[in-house]
């Protein structure tokens, strides 16, 4: 089961992230990564596509339900509803961007349920920006920071995490599942057909074929180069972040523009302090919401251990303690 596999991963991630979220805010952090989950997961524990949507439309009534005040029976949504009210003291939070970001989560979600391939690199980055990046930024509205720089970070970070996401994927997703057994033992029916999510241009570049993966694994001809150059727009992202995180830490214009700005959701200058300066306004938020970013440190680890193995997700171990230390030097140093 691929997306678990993966979800888990991102689950062990987040444990680690979490400490370093404000204490008085990891009941929204726990809540928002588990309802992530459960999107993630779904397409797993469903027998057929129709079911799925009927959750997705479950999930989006629970939503849109516990922003009106009246949270269903679901402990997800019973503790975003507390969070819900305990944001509801803060004059600058802003709850319906929660809900946007929540809504834009669970409608990419059920669009990618088949796993349809991604046409190019810009629709697998279109696609992180619209999951990693939107979780992103709705733990940031729920902290609440409401900073267009801190949004323009956390959505080369979230970029990053959703193509770093595909290529751990890979391993699972492009192996046959096992077939249905009966209790008898006998095979009753085919598994999940295996498929490769690696962007299609990448793949016609490369002279990469989906079958020769299915059939060679890693040794298939193109398979290294493709997930090398999938890698390094993901490292490009984080490249640009780590940039523009030490431009706005030293008081300076971010030197990249904001492809999202135009975006209603990302305008927050209605909420700057009166007479503060907006780099030193910036600055605030960038510490105060630096364990959001945090997210881009297990991006970064696991793309130096599959550097390592020639860009072969096959080979990719775990990177033991080393995730755990490199998560706190990020958080002491203030850098990523």
């Amino acid at each position: 089961m691929y997306r678990v596999r993966i979800a888990q991963q991102a689950h062990y991630d987040s444990y680690l992230i979490r400490n370093f979220i404000p204490k008085f805010r990891q009941d929204a952090y726990d809540a928002l990564r588990a309802f992530n989950l459960e999107l993630v997961r779904l397409p797993e524990l469903v027998s057929n596509p129709t079911i799925g949507q009927m959750r997705m439309q479950f999930w989006r009534d629970a939503v849109n339900n516990t922003f009106a005040g009246k949270p269903p029976k679901e402990p997800i949504m019973i503790l975003l509803h507390k969070v819900l009210r305990e944001l509801a003291e803060f004059p600058e939070s802003s709850p319906q961007s929660i809900k946007f970001w929540m809504l834009r989560l669970i409608s990419t979600r059920e669009k990618y349920m088949d796993n349809r391939p991604f046409a190019n690199l810009a629709a697998l980055e279109e696609y992180a920006e619209n999951t990693y990046s939107t979780l992103m930024y709705s733990t940031l509205a729920a902290l609440p920071i409401q900073s267009m720089h801190v949004d323009h970070l956390a959505s080369h970070i979230g970029k990053a995490c959703g193509i770093v996401a595909v290529l751990r994927g890979i391993p699972f997703l492009a192996a046959p599942s096992p077939p249905v057994q009966s209790p008898s033992g006998a095979d009753v029916g085919g598994g999940r057909n295996p498929v490769l999510l690696l962007p299609l241009d990448v793949m016609a570049e490369t002279g990469l074929r989906e079958e020769d993966v299915y059939r060679q694994g890693p040794q298939a001809e193109g398979f290294q180069d493709a997930v090398f150059q999938v890698a390094t727009r993901a490292n490009d992202h984080l490249i640009t972040a780590r940039e523009m995180l030490k431009n706005l830490q030293a008081g300076e214009e971010p030197g990249h523009e904001y492809e999202h700005r135009a975006e209603a959701e990302h305008d927050h200058h209605h909420v700057m302090e009166f007479g503060a300066a907006e780099g030193d306004s910036t600055k605030r938020d960038i510490r105060r919401g630096f364990g959001v970013l945090l997210e881009g440190v297990p991006a970064s680890d696991y793309l130096a251990r599959l550097e390592a193995t020639n860009f072969d997700p096959f080979a990719v171990r775990s990177g033991g303690w080393k995730l755990p230390w490199r998560i706190w030097r990020a958080t002491k140093t203030q850098q990523l």
